[in-house]
């Protein structure tokens, strides 16, 4: 049987390693992707769509994104409204930078929400 040379070994644990080191930085801005993703569906579900406005929505899609600690500015909310004043999309479309060391990771994350 061949031995693995302990080298191989080493090279492989240390790249699992920033592979898992990586999933555990990024990780928490996947689930409060989710998380708002799932609040704008609410959103755009609400029966008082008419009768809220834009600037409206999109403070309340703010609100959650800070309670989240999302990057997310009054310009990355667009609200779209069909010709009867219902919200027919929201989209949210922002990015994080995340530094490691030698290299910037950009998650880009789309969120959006359209009544039926």
């Amino acid at each position: 049987m061949n031995r693995l040379p302990r080298w191989r070994i080493v090279a492989a644990a240390l790249i699992l390693g920033i592979l898992g080191l990586l999933l555990a930085v990024c990780a928490p801005y996947y689930f409060h992707n989710l998380k708002l993703q799932s609040y704008v569906s609410e959103l755009t579900q609400g029966v008082a769509d008419k009768n809220q406005s834009d600037g409206e929505i999109r403070f309340l899609v703010l609100e959650k994104a800070h309670q989240l600690a999302l990057p997310i500015t009054g310009d990355n909310v667009h609200i779209i409204r069909q010709p009867d004043g219902a919200v027919k999309h929201i989209d949210v479309r922002y990015m994080v930078p995340i530094d490691v060391p030698g290299y910037t990771v950009k998650l880009h994350f789309y969120p959006g929400a359209g009544s039926r």
